[in-house]
Order: structure tokens, then C-alpha cells, then sequence
């Protein structure tokens, strides 16, 4: 399915915070639940090219993750975070952690808001604030846009097919 909908990133130079802007054509309970649901989150999170693989995942206040990408060469890149705050529609706070830098923690801080839209829509919108803003830098010129509208295209699938 080719979406309307398309992702926004907006990275101001010189702040070290990100913001993710996307509209869904679904209910706001569902699209929060895509987010929480293992099931769900492993069919549609990250790039095209690439297989995730959840090691764990406990979307719940005071829980954890961790998912590993794959792609066809059998490259793995890991990925965890801790889960400070779920609270069931609206709002998603965790850290994030991309675990193949040479040096530990480059980790951001997630919040996710889901906004109710008339017709059944839902906004959401991330801010990711990071330690740098060459880490945030970083995480934007390796690709981070591509990644999120790829998963997003997805998710859009999954939803029309679930709405």
C-alpha cells in the first residue's frame, strides 16, 4: 500500500533533540498497541533489508527491550532500551540504545505521544533527546528517516488490514 502519510523529521542544528511526526489512518488504541505488542512491533520496526529479531521485549512501566536487526549477510545489530513510562493510549518514555558503538552510553531518551485525530486517525509524534548533538547527528546520517518511514509504510499495511 502506498500511504498519504509521510514522516517528518526535524533535527535543528545545533539542539541535541529530534522530533518524528506521523499520521496513521487508525484508531489511536491501535496504533499504541502496535507499539507495545511484540507480535506487531516485529513485523513492521526498521528498514526493508532487514529481519528483526526480539531477544525481549516488556512495553510496560519499569520494563525493558532488546531486538537485534539481520540482514541478508547475517550482520546483526542490536538494539536495547529501558522502558520508564507506558501509560495505555497516549504516551510511550524510553531509552534507546543502538549497542555497536565502540563506546557505551550514546543513549537517548524516547517519548512518544499518540494523539486521537477526528475520523478515527491517530498523530504521533517523537521526541528523542540525546546525550550530543553529534550522537544525534549521528543517529540522522546513518540513515534513521529512511528506517522510520520504511517501518512506518509497513505498520500502515499492518493497520489497514487490522482497522
Amino acid at each position: 500500500m502506498k500511504t498519504k502519510n509521510q514522516t517528518k523529521v526535524t533535527a535543528e542544528p545545533g539542539k541535541q533533540e529530534l522530533f518524528v511526526i506521523r499520521e496513521f489512518e487508525a484508531p489511536r488504541e491501535l496504533v499504541f498497541k502496535a507499539f507495545t505488542d511484540p507480535a506487531i512491533v516485529s513485523q513492521f520496526l526498521g528498514p526493508h533489508n532487514l529481519e528483526m529479531k526480539i531477544d525481549h521485549y516488556n512495553m510496560k512501566t519499569g520494563g525493558s527491550y532488546r531486538y537485534i536487526h539481520a540482514d541478508g549477510s547475517g550482520n546483526e545489530y542490536a538494539f536495547n532500551g529501558a522502558v520508564h513510562e507506558v501509560t495505555f493510549p497516549e504516551r510511550m518514555i524510553q531509552t534507546f540504545e543502538f549497542e555497536g558503538l565502540p563506546e557505551k552510553g550514546h543513549v537517548s531518551l524516547d517519548t512518544s505521544i499518540f494523539e486521537a485525530l477526528p475520523g478515527n486517525r491517530t498523530k504521533l509524534i517523537i521526541q528523542s533527546v540525546f546525550r550530543s548533538v553529534a550522537d544525534r547527528d549521528g543517529m540522522v546520517q546513518a540513515g534513521m528517516e529512511q528506517g522510520l518511514s520504511e517501518g512506518f509504510e509497513r505498520l500502515d499495511d499492518y493497520l489497514e488490514k487490522n482497522s
